[in-house]
């Protein structure tokens, strides 16, 4: 690889570190309507709301709606804070000629509320891409692929950064380098889905990055 032309980057736990935000949302919801069965708040993470409601909420609509206002509400009050170093780092790239896009599973009335409170967040942004702008779910690459197409890019031109194993995977299946974030799973288990795996960004700028993901291939 002798450039990158694009960085996508996943959103949650990736841009901004709010998993453990998530985590506990839904571990509430699902112990409300699955008290029997534990651990759906990590099946679902990289998942569209779309999917998640066609995998466990199918011909439930009261059940839907009353999930999407509970989950209105706390996006609402949501703290977005940036992964450690995360903002430097993406001004970096963009200063070496890097194109940078969010390529997330959340939809466009999350994203608002995100704007709200990060602003500066649409300058750090080529493009950002929501649910709406896909057919399938991530590990699907078609999230990916799309984002490379806003770029004329080639998957071999690309670099996936994500946290999640569903993320991870997708960045996978459309062939691109994939850095882990090991700020959700721990490093040892997201390994097997990443070129390379870090901590956060603190310390990261494009050559660091570039170098580390050239010696992994």
């Amino acid at each position: 690889m002798e450039k990158f032309k694009a960085a996508l980057f996943d959103l949650d736990g990736v841009v901004f570190d709010t998993e453990p935000q998530y985590t506990l949302f839904w571990s509430s919801q699902f112990r409300k309507y699955y008290p029997e069965t534990e651990g759906l708040e990590h099946k679902i993470k990289g998942q569209t709301l779309v999917w998640i409601y066609d995998t466990y909420f199918r011909d439930m609509p009261k059940t839907q709606a009353d999930i999407t206002a509970a989950l209105d509400e706390f996006e609402r009050n949501m703290e977005f804070e940036y992964v450690k170093g995360f903002a430097d780092f993406v001004k970096s790239l963009r200063r070496n000629g890097v194109h940078t896009a969010v390529v997330t599973s959340s939809n466009r009335v999350k994203m608002q509320n995100v704007y709200g409170k990060r602003p500066e967040m649409k300058e750090l942004f080529d493009e950002i891409l929501t649910s709406e702008d896909f057919k399938e779910s991530k590990p699907s690459p078609e999230c990916y692929l799309t984002a490379a197409g806003k770029f004329a890019a080639g998957s071999d031109e690309c670099v996936v950064f994500e946290d999640s194993f569903n993320g991870l995977k997708s960045g996978r299946a459309a062939e691109m380098s994939v850095v882990g974030l090991a700020t959700t799973n721990g490093k040892d288990d997201i390994q097997p889905f990443a070129d390379v795996v870090i901590d956060n960004y603190e310390g990261m700028d494009y050559e660091k990055i570039y170098a580390l993901i050239f010696a992994s291939h």
